[in-house]
């Protein structure tokens, strides 16, 4: 029963080897058989059998390209935006006015025109005939036309018109030299017409010449525009009449300019009559028939019509034309003035809790936009508080602080404007003092200031006190045009270095390989060596023998790329030439207290340099990141602009264990801080710096040799200049007759504090700087080496613990 059961069970497998045994047996060999019933692919049976019998290579497959087209259909093109955003969206200009006179006319009727209307339209041009025109006319803007027939005189204007300005204007005045426009009413009113219709305006005039007799016998009248009123043509209507202007040239028979206008318009536009009104707006045209203005202007003032009109003719002399435009203007200023209080009367009102001022934005004084909400608490403008003549918590780092002469003025002034002010309101008080004084500079509003004043009341017989603010807003912003530079200029590097300084010099030239030499940055370096004056400076016994042979060593390996490193030696002389004070190390100058000892560096490297070099003096303290080097080159303008970066001084972190050592890291207030004191690093221009040198050489004498340094630091020398002594670079080109801008601004990726680090490395126990001192003098550019926070949290750390152990 089981074996049954099993060759039942298997029976389909067993069928299924048998039938594919048999249908394997009898298939063709050949595969070309298949292949055939492709009709496309049967042309290629040949490579098929080449690859079944090993005959070629890889298969590869082989494309049918019949009835197929080999390039898109469509072809792209290239989009042309405009250069201006507002010729792609057609936005044009508002008014142009075309003039027609006569060479007679131009320095007299025509200039008188153009001195009263150039100035408030878009656009104006004279159109004369060209047949004698004069070459000396001082009016510029004229066209002449050859065609001498007064008939076509203005189709030659509009097709002028039409060819170069269609495109650029939305409305066109049309006018004689006889027609004064008030174009302050004109514009107004068209800023109120859409440009999407066609608009023929003016004063209708009625000529019974230009009639003809209806079947009824009666008089059909065709009213046109008259030309001495003005004729307004919207640019759809000058458009039309431009794909017509044949057939307006044959059919212009008369000598009436605005008849032959008019037709013109009629059949090109389809306007038949010339509208006075449209859209609300009505072009008004005072007409002078028999006044005389010199003689009843009073007269003629007193129509409301001429005060709202918007051309006035005939006029026939230039005085005429003056005067109605003096008119006209203290019109529209007295209109101006007018409205100013009604609006300031509305806006007191509103003010005054109509509404609240949260939702109007109301704000005070009207028409100052208020300071912008600070993003973080680092973004708070502080108020400086201050008196007549000191200023208090200045910044972080100075508690009382001198006004400038220019401060001192600057807060009289308000003091003065201020007690006027309060005793207008109340002249019953007087003042007696000043109690509280802060300001805020907002580069937004302005500067602000709060002043709490003390009066003494007469009526009450007391002592009262008042708060005001005053404001002095940011009337007038300049953007200051500068030329164009480069990111491709090549900078010169001046390296100064003491004889103390060689640790950091090396440093620096590691440094300098790796960010400026490697990456082919197109710079040089100069190194410049002070000797003291018994120092040796050849043999092994050169301190700066190291360096040297670094820089030969750099020069020979990146000479292919044009980069190199050179030096030049200064004897410093026996009277300048001490022995280093331990003391200089808090000194964030790498100068110390010699600060113009940058002058002898770079009076006797540049003799190597050029005059037309981009140089760049730096301190071997400091390091950068390669952007660095590209805002030197922006913001260094040869004749115009020096560049003073303001460095960011790191904390010895690694020392003082109060902070996190982090070299790549963003600036903060935990690791460093701006020394606004330190003006090592400057970029400028070398014939810049020798105009400005030799301005100044009576009160700052070049180096031109080593024995000239001692004139530069004598410091019993009774030279003296009103502008005060000068310490640096920046205070050269600031205080020079030059018109050298000195742009200075905070750089982060510019990192000072490389000599304090050394320093501390060879005094792990605070031996040697606990011995330091820095003097009174010296006070601002002192090296800090934590922030305040960080001492007095390390203070309180130490008085907690003494309190324990005292306990204890």
């Amino acid at each position: 029963m089981g074996a049954y059961f099993n060759l039942g069970r298997n029976q389909y497998l067993v069928f299924g080897f048998l039938c594919g045994f048999l249908f394997s047996y009898y298939s063709p060999q050949d595969r070309t058989e298949y292949v055939t019933e492709c009709r496309d692919v049967t042309e290629h049976a040949n490579n098929l059998h080449s690859f079944e019998h090993g005959g070629g290579g890889e298969f590869e497959p082989l494309l049918n390209l019949e009835q197929k087209p080999m390039i898109a259909k469509k072809v792209v093109k290239n989009i042309v935006r405009p250069r201006y955003y507002y010729t792609e969206l057609g936005i044009r200009e508002k008014l142009f006015v075309g003039v027609l006179t006569s060479t007679e006319n131009i320095e007299s009727l025509a200039t008188a025109i153009n001195r009263t209307t150039a100035h408030l339209v878009n656009k104006i041009k004279f159109f004369i005939h060209a047949d004698n025109v004069k070459a000396n006319f001082h009016l510029k803007n004229i066209v002449g036309f050859t065609d001498t027939r007064e008939n076509l005189r203005p189709f030659h204007m509009l097709k002028f018109l039409a060819d170069n300005y269609l495109d650029e204007y939305d409305y066109f005045l049309l006018v004689t030299d006889t027609t004064y426009v008030n174009a302050r009413t004109l514009r107004s009113q068209l800023e109120h017409l859409s440009i999407t219709m066609d608009v023929y305006m003016g004063s209708a005039q009625t000529d019974p010449r230009f009639g003809k007799r209806d079947d009824n016998g009666g008089e059909e009248n065709r009213t046109y525009c008259d030309l001495h009123t003005g004729i307004l043509l919207s640019n759809g209507v000058i458009r039309k009449i431009r794909a017509n202007l044949d057939w307006c040239v044959r059919n212009s028979y008369s000598n009436d300019h605005s008849a032959n206008i008019g037709k013109c318009v009629k059949y090109s536009a389809k306007i038949d009559a010339c509208r006075e009104s449209w859209q609300g707006i009505t072009m008004n045209s005072y007409r002078l028939n028999s006044f005389k203005l010199y003689r009843d202007f009073h007269l003629i003032a007193k129509d409301a019509s001429f005060n709202t009109a918007s051309t006035v003719f005939p006029i026939t002399t230039a005085d005429d034309f003056y005067l109605l435009h003096t008119y006209f203007s203290r019109i529209h200023l007295e209109s101006n003035n007018a409205m100013k209080r009604d609006l300031q009367k509305e806006a007191m009102h509103i003010s005054g809790g109509a509404l609240v001022n949260d939702i109007l934005e109301v704000r005070w004084p009207l028409g100052v936009p208020k300071t912008n909400p600070p993003d973080s608490r680092h973004d708070v403008i502080p108020w400086t508080a201050l008196n007549l003549t000191h200023s208090f918590m200045w910044n972080s780092e100075v508690n009382v602080r001198r006004l400038s002469a220019i401060d001192e003025e600057d807060i009289r002034n308000v003091l003065n404007k201020t007690i006027m002010e309060a005793t207008r309101n109340d002249p019953s008080i007087e003042y007696r003092g000043i109690s509280s004084a802060y300001k805020r500079f907002d580069a937004v509003r302005g500067m602000d200031y709060r002043i709490m004043l003390t009066f003494y009341d007469r009526k009450q017989k007391r002592l009262v006190s008042r708060s005001f603010e005053a404001i002095k807003p940011i009337s007038l912003i300049e953007i200051v045009p500068s030329p164009y530079v480069t990111e491709s200029t090549r900078v010169a590097i001046l390296l100064p270095t003491f004889e103390h300084q060689v640790q950091e010099a090396e440093q620096f030239l590691e440094s300098y390989e790796k960010t400026c030499m490697d990456s082919q940055d197109n710079t040089f370096l100069m190194l410049i060596f002070f000797y003291q004056a018994e120092t040796p400076s050849k043999g092994n016994e050169d301190v700066f023998l190291p360096m040297k042979n670094i820089a030969l060593a750099l020069t020979e390996k990146h000479k292919q790329d044009g980069s190199r490193v050179a030096w030049v030696s200064i004897r410093l002389p026996p009277e300048v030439s001490t022995k280093f004070d331990d003391n200089q190390r808090y000194h964030s100058s790498l100068y110390g207290s010699a600060g113009r000892m940058v002058f002898a560096a770079v009076d006797l490297a540049l003799r190597k340099i050029g005059l037309e070099s981009l140089v760049m003096v730096y301190s071997n303290a400091a390091t950068f990141r390669p952007d660095f080097l590209n805002r030197v080159r922006m913001n260094t303008i040869q004749g115009f602009q020096v560049f003073s970066p303001i460095g960011f001084m790191m904390y010895p972190c690694e020392w003082t264990r109060l902070c996190k050592l982090c070299e790549n890291c963003d600036v903060g207030q935990s690791i460093g801080y701006f020394d606004r004191s330190n003006y090592d690093v400057v970029s400028f221009y070398s014939n810049d710096y020798v105009a400005s040198r030799k301005e100044m050489e009576s009160v700052l004498p070049i180096v031109r040799t080593d024995r000239d340094i001692i004139n530069l630091l004598d410091l019993n020398t009774t030279k003296t200049d009103s502008r005060g002594t000068i310490a640096n670079i920046v205070e050269l080109f600031t205080r020079a007759g030059s018109k050298i801008h000195v742009l200075r601004a905070i750089d982060p990726n510019l990192r000072f504090g490389n000599s304090m680090n050394n320093f501390l490395a060879n005094d792990p126990y605070a031996e040697r700087i606990s011995k330091l001192r820095c003097t009174a003098n010296d006070k601002q550019q002192c090296v800090r080496i934590a922030s305040k926070k960080q001492i007095g949290d390390l203070l309180m750390q130490y008085s907690m613990h003494h309190e324990e152990q005292t306990a204890r």
